[in-house]
């Protein structure tokens, strides 16, 4: 929409200054070459303004895609490591179990000589 809006800026420049009839062709032609001169450099001075700005909003649009991706990357880790965890945390408390489970079968047989 910038874009846009700089260009009809540049368009609206570039056909006023060459849009006007001179008032003495012979004697005003110095400058009005150098108002159209004048008038030229403006333009590409808006254009130039214009190119800048769209490239710094596709920078700025680009940054925000890769902030995004690396944010969803994390969330996949994050969700990873935590079923890596809770399956670690599982397997340890079945290993306790087995083993309360085995020492609690030796001590009863121990326990009833």
């Amino acid at each position: 929409m910038k874009n846009v809006i700089a260009t009809l800026i540049a368009g609206l420049f570039a056909t006023a200054a060459f849009a006007q009839s001179p008032a003495a062709p012979a004697a005003s032609a110095a400058p009005a070459k150098v108002e159209a001169a004048h008038t030229k450099a403006v333009v590409k001075a808006d254009a130039k303004e214009a190119q800048a700005v769209v490239k710094a909003d596709a920078k700025e649009a680009k940054a925000v895609v890769a902030a995004k991706t690396e944010v969803a990357s994390a969330k996949t880790e994050a969700t990873a490591s935590k079923a890596k965890a809770h399956h670690k945390a599982k397997h340890t408390k079945a290993k306790a179990d087995a083993k309360l489970g085995s020492a609690t079968a030796e001590a009863a047989p121990a326990a009833a000589k």
